[in-house]
């Protein structure tokens, strides 16, 4: 009789340990179950703030390809984006849909910045502007907008490249300046003024 008692306690004692065993599995299983989906939620590309990074680094990459492109010249010749800058009538132009215009119904057909920006960004939908900054008549940098298509949103980015003017690459220096406003940063030199090309890329 006392070992049948024994071994019925013996049984329910393993019996005891083994659901105390199984609730701290379960708990274990639990507890990692929530880490790892506290992690793998924190790190989802679908995620707003990962996502708007990720749409970033892709605009900024295209941005800075699209004028390493522009600026790239063969030896003696001006670049695209040089070509341009010296080009340039000194108005602002805006896409409409179709292509950029002025205020005063000129275009940008001749302009290599327009015909990339109008092949590789428009038909993305990726809003776009394009400034000139330059050295001013007193010293300070001052822009000026080229292309223009409204103000930008918090999760812009701007690229930008510098580009050297020289007297001996304007035709008549001042009908340049009084075209675009760009003013002779230096006339005791050859050196003109150098004009940083600032791309600002944003979805709409």
């Amino acid at each position: 009789m006392k070992l049948g008692k024994y071994l019925w306690e013996m049984r329910n004692d393993a019996s005891a340990q083994l659901h105390t065993l199984e609730a701290l599995m379960t708990l274990i299983i639990i507890t990692g179950i929530i880490i790892f989906t506290v992690q793998a939620t924190s790190l989802t590309p679908l995620t707003s703030s990962t996502a708007n990074a990720h749409i970033e680094a892709q605009l900024q990459t295209m941005g800075r390809d699209m004028l390493n492109v522009l600026d790239h010249s063969h030896y003696g010749q001006n670049s695209s984006l040089k070509e341009d800058i010296l080009n340039w009538d000194g108005e602002k132009y805006t896409w409409n849909s179709k292509t950029y215009t002025s205020e005063a119904g000129n275009d940008l057909a001749s302009s290599s910045t327009a015909r990339i920006l109008e092949s590789v960004i428009t038909p993305k939908g990726i809003a776009h502007n394009v400034e000139f900054a330059v050295i001013g008549s007193t010293g300070t940098i001052m822009t000026l907008p080229y292309i223009y298509n409204g103000e930008p949103s918090d999760n812009a980015v701007i690229v930008s490249r510098r580009v050297l003017l020289s007297n001996s690459d304007i035709a008549d220096t001042s009908q340049f300046r009084s075209d675009t406003g760009i003013p002779d940063a230096d006339t005791s030199t050859d050196f003109y003024n150098l004009v940083d090309v600032k791309m600002t890329l944003w979805r709409m």
